[in-house]
């Protein structure tokens, strides 16, 4: 019988022009992340691995392949903001993302209002029309299967103060396709919006 599955082994190399794990496992949520350091200079950054992990306590994180500012920023100050990446903010996200000092805002490199929190010292994106408050539960180095240690972190945090915008709300429903959430797809370049006409019901089995 013919094979006809490409097969490889990570630690090998895939021996494709592109890593394809990330245009599996996608799309994926974009960690847009605003934290402010011990100092009180605010950092804001997009990661595309990201999501929700719990629902009691609401419980969400992201991973970085390096010990970046936001990780240090939300292990130092036990905090962090996730702010909704949409469709007409993808070019300030982008923007976010540039390698600048630890000096320099992010809010400012994008021309972005940072928005005081309720709960937390770290800011909100003022433009952004969803933002969760979290507080840091846990920052762990990743390893391998063999016990060695990866170069990536996973922050985790309790969401505890969401903002909304009302117009997003509708007989008591969160409206995800007027936001217009923008998500990480495959390949160096590709994200993707979320819209009505890719929408399907189907309920769970009881």
């Amino acid at each position: 019988m013919t094979d006809d599955r490409y097969f490889y082994e990570p630690v090998k190399g895939h021996g494709l022009s592109h890593d394809p794990m990330n245009a599996i496992v996608a799309p994926r949520p974009i960690g847009w992340i605003s934290s402010r350091d011990t100092q009180g200079r605010f950092n804001l950054a997009p990661y595309s691995f990201f999501n929700l992990f719990c629902y009691r306590p609401p419980i969400v994180g992201f991973a970085s392949t390096e010990w970046k500012d936001s990780v240090r920023n939300a292990s130092e100050t036990r905090e962090f903001c996730w702010n909704l990446v949409t469709r007409p903010l993808a070019d300030a996200m982008n923007a976010t993302s540039a390698t600048v000092p630890a000096t320099v805002s992010e809010f400012d490199v994008a021309a972005l209002t940072p928005a005081p929190s309720r709960l937390i010292g770290a800011p909100r994106v003022a433009e952004s029309p969803v933002s969760f408050e979290c507080r840091v539960t846990d920052v762990l180095q990743l390893r391998g299967a063999d016990g060695a240690d990866a170069a990536s972190w996973l922050t985790l945090g309790e969401v505890v103060g969401v903002h909304i915008d009302t117009s997003l709300i509708a007989s008591g429903t969160y409206d995800m396709v007027g936001a217009r959430p923008v998500v990480r797809g495959g390949g160096p370049v590709d994200y993707f919006e979320i819209t009505a006409d890719a929408r399907f019901a189907m309920r769970r089995p009881a």
